[in-house]
């Protein structure tokens, strides 16, 4: 198997030699107030006003956190396959060069009304405040997903 030579996360010992990870109770505790954290911070961030200097730093703020936590404590890599499914790999890089032009062609004819962007249509569903903050939790989310790989 791919991933007999990785330890998990929670074989590791500390230097006490205790283990690094709180127990049961300890964890739920400790995953529900970041979540109540996040939760919070999602809605704030979902308050600010768009393209402003308030909605940039709010934005920025997680990426540096999650960019910190990434480079301190590196996540231990499973070793990557022997070969690549190239099938897979053609239609997701068919998804994204199509979703490109369909931005590329959008911003060329100055996105009219009979050929909007996907910013253009996207931004009426993200507008009320909950979904805003709902979308800014799910993107801190996706960003902490990507560092632990």
């Amino acid at each position: 198997m791919a991933t007999d030579d990785v330890t998990r996360r929670g074989d590791r010992l500390g230097r006490s030699g205790l283990p690094l990870r709180p127990g049961p109770r300890g964890r739920r505790l400790r995953t529900a107030v970041i979540g109540a954290v996040l939760a919070g911070y999602a809605w704030a961030a979902g308050a600010a006003v768009p393209f402003s200097t308030t909605s940039l730093v709010l934005v920025l703020i997680p990426g540096v956190v999650i960019a910190a936590i990434a480079y301190a404590w590196p996540p231990e890599r499973i070793p990557a396959p022997d070969r690549l499914d190239i099938t897979g790999m053609f239609w997701w890089v068919i998804a994204v060069a199509a979703l490109f032009e369909w931005e590329a062609s959008a911003y060329k004819d100055n996105s009219l009304p009979w050929h909007p962007s996907l910013t253009d249509l996207i931004n009426p569903m993200i507008g009320p405040h909950i979904v805003k903050s709902a979308a800014i939790l799910l993107w801190i989310m996706v960003g902490w997903a990507l560092v632990r790989r």
